[in-house]
């Protein structure tokens, strides 16, 4: 057991759930890590981050997806959670150096998307350029709803691993 995953497992519950916002905004996520506590080991933290992330109805999913910025945009701090909004930031540093010119088709591209599936375009945007995301959100505003929701899961699940590790490391 690592020293991050030992004290995750021995945190109050209420501090917890607090560091869990930080990660993930959805509530019914948030409350399946805490009560599937103890873990044990991160390989054992991450499948169950990822079974509470597939387990998201629609109402725990659009919960989580108003915990993100566009990309591109400065992340809000949700109640005083400066963590999450530093961690979007580093996670879309790479969008910061784009010209201009990108950054308007980026904008454009996320009101598309938004228009066409009605929330926020998520991608696991860390280590990705503004041009990249970009493609991917043209290439995605193809997809029927059913697809994207998919999707949808599937980059919000590589969201919150990203975000367990950056919580597990602040307890190293």
């Amino acid at each position: 057991m690592t020293t991050g995953t030992a004290a995750f497992d021995r945190a109050p519950a209420d501090d917890l759930r607090v560091r869990l916002h930080s990660c993930c905004a959805a509530d019914a996520w948030v409350e399946e890590m805490v009560k599937g506590r103890p873990y044990r080991s991160e390989v054992a933290l991450y499948a169950a981050s990822d079974h509470a992330t597939l387990a998201l109805d629609a109402d725990g999913l659009d919960q989580a997806l108003a915990g993100h910025p566009r990309i591109g945009d400065r992340a809000p701090a949700h109640a005083g959670d400066t963590r999450s909004a530093a961690w979007s930031r580093g996670e879309q540093s790479a969008v910061a150096t784009a010209g201009a010119d990108v950054l308007s088709q980026l904008a454009a591209a996320n009101a598309e998307y938004e228009r066409r599936f009605g929330h926020v375009y998520l991608v696991c945007a860390s280590g990705r350029g503004a041009e990249e995301l970009l493609a991917v959100c043209r290439s995605r505003l193809d997809n029927d709803p059913e697809t994207e929701r998919g999707v949808v899961i599937g980059e919000l699940a590589k969201i919150n691993q990203l975000r367990l590790a950056k919580l597990l490391a602040e307890w190293q």
